[in-house]
């Protein structure tokens, strides 16, 4: 008797939403699961798309049942965060963890953006900071 198991892929990158507002392009994205590398694949170009049109930039991180990433994927994170240092002008990341908060303040150093955590539960509060002048 064979027995069968399912398993249950990262979802990772889950959706990408751009708006082009008064203060510039505020990139909404929103991760589930797991991170792995073919995800930055996929929505790194997309930003680095608004980066070139030379509006600036905010982004807004939604994370849904985050799990992190995988070695591949923290390797991607680090290679656009040291190319893109200056061009972020604010980060809101909202997150149903303390450890998704802890994240945060990791990652200060490695942007010149104004970077902020928001629980998941204050997710207007941080579309509001994110798109306010």
């Amino acid at each position: 008797m064979c027995a069968v198991r399912e398993v249950n892929m990262p979802i990772g990158f889950d959706e990408i939403q751009v708006d082009t507002t008064a203060v510039g392009t505020v990139i909404t994205l929103k991760f589930r699961e797991k991170l792995d590398k073919t995800d930055y694949e996929t929505f790194v170009p997309m930003i680095q798309n608004q980066i070139r049109k030379g509006s600036s930039i905010r982004l807004l991180a939604e994370l849904h049942d985050f799990k992190g990433w995988t070695a591949g994927a923290l390797w991607e994170d680090t290679k656009f965060a040291a190319k893109h240092f200056k061009d972020i002008e604010r980060l809101a990341v909202a997150g149903e963890a303390r450890w998704q908060k802890g994240v945060t303040i990791f990652v200060k150093p490695f942007t010149a953006a104004d970077v902020r955590y928001f629980d998941i539960q204050e997710i207007d509060k941080a579309r509001k900071w994110v798109r306010e002048a």
